[in-house]
């Protein structure tokens, strides 16, 4: 087999194990959602509905039809393309994702460059020098990191840079698209609390694995032929390390993704985390399920391409 057929061959491998994870993560918001106290169709039509309007509310809506009916209705528009509307105001559920996605990627990709551009230096130093008291002081430093909750930062944030000096926006955003200076503003805030964790994470991880690389026998051995030691750092440290760090970047985007509620509702951040937490709120059922559908592709979709880049960087992964 060919290598172009070997990664055809491991793209429909992936494909097709993302397909169960699909079924069951939104199946079981299906679920979940059923079970939440109230009815639906009596907060559509109102408390002084008859019960013949609730009975249409029903029916208009297809919460009349067995639950494994409606699950699978649901799945089967949702795979081409249409998430059905939202209960409130009547507008397609994927146009408002469309709205409110660009905000919460901008967000998660300036943390992410943010904890990499600083995790990653942060980790080599350490890591060149484990021991020593610039190590002591970058590891307590990211453990405080990993500590501080986001949303308390957050708060921090908006009050020192935005309340007091008036340097940065409170609340709100700018789509990328209108104007790319202002949008960076208006993300630049969110993405510092959404990024402290990661910082520590990626320079924790980067430090524990490369250590171990830079105190081996092979490396002093290196050292003692008179190897430039940025050689050694690029082509027999970071090198070795990259599937590993890999790994950290997947799950770290997968976390900010995650985080991005709490830190969305600190800023008053019109996406994705707000406008689930508001569908979930007034019961808008399609919202919720579908911004869970979204964000579900969203983390296949990273997951795949880690797989990929894991094959490019790695030989040992194509054979």
């Amino acid at each position: 087999m060919s290598t172009r057929q070997h990664q055809w061959a491991f793209l429909w491998r992936r494909l097709l194990q993302a397909a169960p994870v699909i079924v069951f993560a939104t199946f079981i918001v299906f679920s979940l959602l059923k079970i939440v106290p109230g009815d639906v169709a009596v907060t559509l039509a109102g408390e002084n509905a008859t019960e013949q309007r609730i009975a249409e509310i029903r029916q208009l809506y297809g919460l009349d039809r067995p639950f494994l009916v409606q699950y699978g209705s649901w799945l089967w528009k949702a795979l081409h393309g249409d998430l059905s509307v939202s209960l409130l105001s009547s507008e397609p559920v994927l146009t408002s994702i469309a709205r409110s996605l660009p905000n919460t990627l901008l967000i998660v990709s300036i943390a992410m460059l943010l904890a990499l551009a600083i995790g990653i230096p942060l980790g080599i130093v350490a890591a060149r020098h484990p021991g020593s008291l610039a190590d002591k002081a970058l590891m307590s430093v990211a453990s405080l990191g990993v500590a501080v909750p986001n949303f308390w930062l957050a708060m921090i944030l908006v009050s020192w840079f935005a309340l007091e000096r008036n340097w940065f926006p409170a609340t709100g955003a700018v789509p990328l698209a209108v104007d790319p200076w202002q949008a960076v503003r208006h993300a630049l805030l969110p993405a510092i609390a959404l990024a402290s964790g990661g910082v520590s994470e990626v320079a924790r991880q980067l430090r524990s694995s490369l250590a171990d690389i830079l105190s081996s026998q092979q490396v002093r051995t290196l050292h003692a032929k008179g190897v430039a030691p940025f050689t050694i750092l690029w082509k027999h440290g970071l090198k070795n390390v990259s599937v590993n760090l890999l790994t950290v970047i997947a799950l770290l985007a997968n976390r900010l993704l995650a985080a991005t509620v709490v830190v969305e509702a600190v800023f008053a951040v019109p996406g994705m985390g707000s406008l689930i937490v508001h569908a979930a709120v007034h019961r808008d059922f399609p919202v919720v399920q579908g911004v869970v559908f979204v964000m579900v592709l969203i983390v296949i979709a990273i997951n795949l391409t880690t797989d990929a880049l894991y094959r490019i960087v790695d030989p040992r992964v194509r054979t």
